[in-house]
């Protein structure tokens, strides 16, 4: 992601119709964009759909840009409210069902290595814990610890006040603990002594 200074004049330089500064707008932007979408909907080919047409969106609206917001704070939120507008359209997912897609997408065939092993545990955790939490605890939790939101940030995207952020955030670290812990999930170093 791009820094604050260099942000502004790309933005000020695709508003003018800059292609070069439009497509580094989209570089920059488009690989957290996705993973966020990913995180709240368990499918990549959705999440990426989703983030194009963020893009789109974003680029014929620059002119009503805010300068005082970042700009990944403007197309996360176009991103996600995309992602509700479709899940209104369709039926809802059991979730057993996402689960179930999470749990066969974290595994990885046996390797021998320790990294491997290591790498395939702490994948299973991490999605053991997000499969265990629920809205807006699951989005907090990504904007803050994916994204590196403040929780200010977050306060005022959300329309909430900062203490509910951080309880949903002291809430959602408990929970996902509780769920890891109850998996019988084990860090590989714990597994090969």
């Amino acid at each position: 992601m791009l820094d604050l200074h260099t942000e502004r004049s790309t933005i000020q330089r695709a508003r003018r119709g800059d292609r070069e500064a439009i497509a580094l707008l989209i570089s920059s932007y488009q690989r957290p964009l996705e993973a966020f979408l990913f995180r709240l909907c368990g499918k990549s080919d959705l999440a990426e759909d989703l983030a194009q047409e963020s893009f789109v969106r974003v680029i014929r609206s620059l002119d009503r840009f805010d300068e005082r917001f970042r700009f990944s704070t403007w197309l996360f939120t176009i991103g996600k409210r995309l992602l509700v507008n479709h899940q209104q359209k369709m039926r809802p997912i059991a979730d057993s069902d996402v689960i179930a897609f999470r749990a066969s997408d974290a595994q990885t065939p046996a390797t021998e290595t320790i990294e491997a092993e290591r790498t395939q545990s702490i994948s299973k955790m991490v999605e053991i814990a997000m499969a265990s939490l629920v809205s807006p605890q699951r989005e907090i939790v990504l904007l803050f610890h994916q994204q590196h939101w403040s929780v200010q940030q977050i306060s005022t995207e959300l329309s909430m006040p900062e203490g509910t952020v951080k309880s949903h955030l002291f809430r959602a670290r408990r929970r996902m603990l509780e769920a890891i812990e109850r998996s019988g999930v084990r860090a590989a170093e714990d597994v090969l002594r």
